[in-house]
């Protein structure tokens, strides 16, 4: 399977690394030349998935977060119930403009857009990993359908479905 040119940067929330270890997939995040992952996310992973972060094949750069303070900010993580970790990576994105938040929270994801981040979950990853190559469209299939059975992502019936289905017909029946 032949590799193209890794993204610059990403930022990573506790969800995508969870899932993905889940999975047996966090080599998926190899593909990606930095990734950043605040330290109260660091720590939420190892809490909740202890030997994730030896195991990801990634370099995983934690890094100290502080909040701003601006009222802006302040409002929209407030609004929106963001948890520490997922403010203290919006607050790394800020820093990184260019770099791609991975989270699977609906409300974070929310948060980015309205803040014209890049953002992106464990589905786009997946997706991401068939077309970069990293991944056969069988294999993606496989750990699409695995999701509900052997991860704690919690992802609509109908949008998973919808997504299987976009694989089966952008790279063939699997």
């Amino acid at each position: 399977m032949a590799k193209t040119r890794p993204t610059p940067k990403v930022v990573c929330d506790a969800g995508p690394l969870i899932h993905l270890d889940e999975l047996e997939s966090l080599d998926l995040l190899a593909d990606f030349d930095v990734v950043m992952v605040p330290d109260i996310v660091w720590r939420e992973v190892a809490q909740h998935r202890a030997d994730a972060l030896g195991r990801a094949a990634a370099d995983l750069t934690r890094v100290e977060v502080s909040l701003p303070g601006e009222a802006g900010f302040q409002i929209l993580i407030r609004a929106l119930s963001l948890d520490a970790g997922e403010q203290a990576a919006l607050a790394l994105m800020r820093q990184y403009p260019q770099a791609i938040l991975l989270t699977d929270d609906a409300a974070a994801r929310l948060a980015a857009q309205q803040l014209g981040m890049r953002v992106h979950g464990t589905l786009g990853v997946l997706l991401r990993a068939v077309r970069r190559g990293q991944r056969t469209p069988e294999e993606v299939l496989a750990l699409l359908h695995a999701i509900p059975r052997q991860t704690t992502l919690y992802i609509r019936p109908d949008l998973l479905n919808a997504v299987i289905a976009r694989v089966q017909q952008e790279f063939g029946p699997g």
